[in-house]
């Protein structure tokens, strides 16, 4: 008897060992994923890379266009905002709410950009290139990738979405995941093989995140002001963001 007592206690150490290390072990795959272990980012000096500036300082903040858009994407990504996709009046969600398309749009905003007004202009003036929109909504249109995607392939450079040619990504891009499923902006940090971490939301802890080989990427982009007229192209107003603050529904 006394020796059956042994054996159930042994075993009953064993399953509560065994317990622990599974838990562990799914903390650490979990810390991992989201990047919330220390983990030693790169610059694209450390790859002998040469960082691509835009030509165009759109805001004349004495900043040009890439960086802009990166350091407008780097804000978001601080403030963290609850990811939550509700439709608003106005179109613009308040700054502590946001889904992946919205680090977009901000970080456009910080260049100078309303890629809201921009890409309604260009539904208006190519509505045959936006046969998924059958009543044009302003204010929800510019929060969809796959509108995004028609307006970039049209208005941005078509980059490589070949993730081993390093050199081809570059701060400030935008690149899309799947069938138009996510978007983001490409950050100036790197992983040891030289991959660019991306700046997102699917409201993960960590929004600059070395995401970009753990989705299909299907599209890369980088944006020139240069290629588009003055028919579509609109600068922020701080006005307009000031209208879109009220939700109405989840759309």
């Amino acid at each position: 008897m006394l020796n059956n007592k042994s054996a159930n206690r042994g075993l009953l150490w064993l399953l509560v060992f065994a317990f622990i290390v599974l838990i562990a072990g799914i903390g650490l795959y979990a810390a991992n994923y989201y990047n919330l272990l220390p983990c030693r980012t790169y610059t694209a000096e450390n790859f002998g890379i040469a960082t691509v500036y835009s030509e165009t300082d759109y805001n004349n903040n004495g900043i040009d266009d890439y960086t802009d858009i990166l350091l407008g994407a780097k804000k978001d990504a601080e403030n963290r905002p609850t990811y939550n996709g509700a439709y608003y009046s106005g179109g613009y969600p308040p700054d502590d709410i946001g889904v992946c398309t919205d680090v977009v749009w901000r970080a456009f905003k910080n260049a100078g950009f309303n890629l809201r007004e921009m890409l309604n202009n260009d539904i208006i003036a190519r509505p045959e290139g936006y046969p998924n929109i059958e009543q044009r909504d302003k204010n929800i249109d510019f929060r969809r990738v796959g509108n995004l995607r028609v307006f970039f392939d049209e208005y941005a450079l078509s980059l490589s979405i070949d993730i081993t040619l390093i050199e081809k990504w570059q701060p400030g891009d935008i690149v899309i995941f799947g069938d138009d499923k996510h978007i983001g902006i490409v950050s100036d940090k790197r992983n040891i093989n030289g991959q660019p971490y991306i700046i997102h939301n699917y409201g993960q802890p960590n929004r600059e995140q070395d995401f970009l080989k753990r989705s299909e990427v299907t599209g890369h982009y980088r944006f020139d002001a240069s290629m588009i007229s003055e028919d579509i192209i609109v600068k922020w107003s701080h006005a307009m963001r000031a209208m879109g603050t009220v939700p109405v529904a989840e759309h």
